[in-house]
């Protein structure tokens, strides 16, 4: 029997899983809510039922049959919110495909470097995302293409228009024609059932990446399994019915917008809206108030954003009952507002990561409002969790430690990397397999989990993971900065934010700020450009880093200092 003192908890039993593919999951319910609306976009005044939805994933899956992909191939997509997205993701899945969601911050030396390691074949991108412009993406696609060298197993690019274009001597095909292809009459139902035929619920369904792609990236290979009973418990504890309307913000490329969004709507017959193709605050609240929306997601920097705009529009929204928040804690004076000025009664904390697809503890709406400020809930069904010391031993119930996972949840691996699958994902004396998350946290005597750190140098910036040290590299790339040491910084709206530590080299006048911001950006997005410079020698900073005996960073201390200045510089600035 085990020790009730111990940091080691199990989620029930019940409901049971389900194995199954997407596919199955989507015929049945194209059978059971055939006229429903299953997605909503507004920007592209486009409502999709769910037979709708469900029979354009079968034209989808025909024209890649029609282009020669199979059982294994990978497709994927860079663009926003749009209905395009959903008919990759369906149909990709119908006959295994898996489909790798490319992130929509990508600079485009790693949108190259993402599609070349996921051995893509085709890659469905769009024109813009927001204001933001991929002609530059476009082209460095079609420039690898017909080179036949960077990426070779690219194939085929795809421009989310109604006009194929020429880029790099290049013929870029429209939507409009590979749906087309889809039609034909070469390809009857019979051929696409017997590749329906063929895909396992234990197949890769979706591959996303966990880390900048400059160096070493990661891909999560995620299975029907996964991602199908991920989002069933996740609209269970949102209590989703097939009255609910779900208005979601969060992108589709990662894990909130697709699985915790978009797949526990379908699993319960929901009716999901997706904005606009980009975060806009006052697209999130005219569709609220519009579509009468009954749930809302997102990150808390969101919610903050939305407030704000119903300040100042005086909208309300009429039903909404409850939201679901991820990336970073939700503060009671949030909580708070919400409940009034939303009249979103109860707001669920969801804690988890990608390789484990991505929840594994929940808030219940029976929380207290301090359970759901200051923990991320107890474990998933199917779940198991523990806290262990850096032996691996478990610790008591309220020791800090890392969390470990395990489950239905964990992924199948990184994609083509048994080295860094290995790192994380370790069998114990049972032979059980534990996910390491590297983050740290407690959990309590009535199983509640409390975060309260990260042992990986991870920075969550609303919601979204940079990791350090792709940005130390580029910096130090620069001819006038010999060291540098990347940490996150407090902030009141995007939980964290870039903050960095430089040193000049020798001889070297110091750069400014904006060339430094500037520089980064370049390369890896402007969201991983440091918002807070620190440098190394002025009297608040320090002499030198701060370093253990064998000269390692202790960033600890830095982010102590970095949090300290900038606190500093807020209150100054309020003066």
């Amino acid at each position: 029997m085990e020790d009730p003192t111990l940091a080691l908890v199990h989620g029930p039993k019940e409901p049971h899983l389900v194995s199954e593919t997407l596919g199955k999951l989507m015929d049945r319910q194209a059978a059971q809510f055939p006229d429903h609306p299953a997605a909503i976009f507004p920007w592209q005044s486009v409502r999709l039922s769910y037979r709708q939805l469900v029979d354009r994933s079968k034209i989808f899956a025909k024209g890649l049959l029609e282009m020669g992909l199979r059982h294994g191939d990978c497709v994927g997509i860079m663009a926003g919110n749009c209905h395009q997205y959903l008919e990759v993701f369906l149909g990709g899945a119908r006959i295994g495909c898996p489909v790798i969601v490319l992130n929509n911050t990508y600079t485009p030396e790693e949108l190259r470097n993402a599609v070349n390691t996921s051995t893509c074949k085709i890659v469905f991108v769009s024109s813009k995302i927001g204001s933001r412009s991929l002609s530059a993406h476009i082209k460095i696609l079609c420039g690898e293409q017909a080179k036949n060298k960077a990426i070779p197993d690219l194939k085929r690019v795809v421009y989310l228009g109604d006009k194929p274009i020429v880029q790099d001597g290049v013929e870029i095909q429209s939507w409009n024609t590979f749906i087309s292809n889809g039609h034909s009459v070469f390809l009857n139902d019979s051929i696409l059932k017997r590749a329906e035929a063929l895909v396992s619920p234990s197949d890769v369904l979706n591959l996303q990446f966990t880390s900048g792609t400059t160096g070493s990236p990661k891909a999560a290979m995620l299975t029907h399994v996964n991602l199908i009973n991920d989002a069933r418990f996740v609209g269970a504890g949102l209590k989703l019915t097939p009255d609910d309307v779900i208005c979601c913000p969060p992108p589709l490329f990662h894990c909130f917008g697709l699985v915790m969004g978009f797949l526990a709507s379908f699993c319960y017959g929901g009716t999901i809206v997706f904005p606009s193709d980009f975060f806009d605050a006052k697209r999130v609240v005219d569709a609220i108030v519009e579509e009468e929306a009954t749930v809302l997601l997102g990150v808390p920097t969101m919610y903050v954003t939305e407030l704000e705009v119903m300040a100042k529009t005086g909208q309300r929204p009429r039903r909404l009952r409850t939201g679901l928040a991820s990336g970073s804690a939700v503060s009671q004076d949030l909580m708070n507002e919400l409940r009034n000025k939303m009249g979103v009664e109860k707001m669920l904390i969801a804690y988890g990561m990608t390789e484990t697809s991505p929840v594994t503890f929940l808030t219940d709406v029976n929380d207290s409002d301090e359970k759901r400020t200051n923990t991320v809930g107890r474990v998933f069904p199917h779940t198991s969790a523990k806290i262990i010391d850096k032996d691996g031993k478990v610790l008591q119930r309220g020791q800090r430690g890392e969390i470990c996972t395990s489950g239905f949840a964990l992924q199948k691996g990184y994609w083509k990397n048994e080295e860094k699958t290995a790192e994380v994902m370790r069998q114990d004396e049972n032979g059980l397999l534990w996910m390491h998350t590297g983050d740290e946290g407690i959990i309590d005597q009535e199983g509640y989990l409390q975060i309260t750190g990260r042992i990986k140098d991870l920075i969550i910036r609303g919601g979204e993971n940079i990791f350090p040290r792709e940005i130390e590299e580029r910096i130090t790339s620069h001819s006038s900065i010999s060291e540098a040491s990347v940490v996150g910084v407090q902030d009141s709206r995007y939980g964290e934010v870039v903050g960095c530590f430089l040193k000049a080299a020798d001889n070297q006048d110091r750069v400014s700020g904006e060339d430094v911001k500037r520089w980064v950006s370049e390369k890896l997005g402007r969201h991983k450009a440091p918002q807070y410079i620190f440098w190394i020698g002025d009297v608040d900073v320090g002499v030198d880093f701060p370093k253990t005996g064998s000269g390692k960073h202790q960033k600890h201390i830095m982010r102590d200092i970095a949090n300290q200045l900038a606190r500093r510089n807020t209150i100054r600035a309020k003066l």
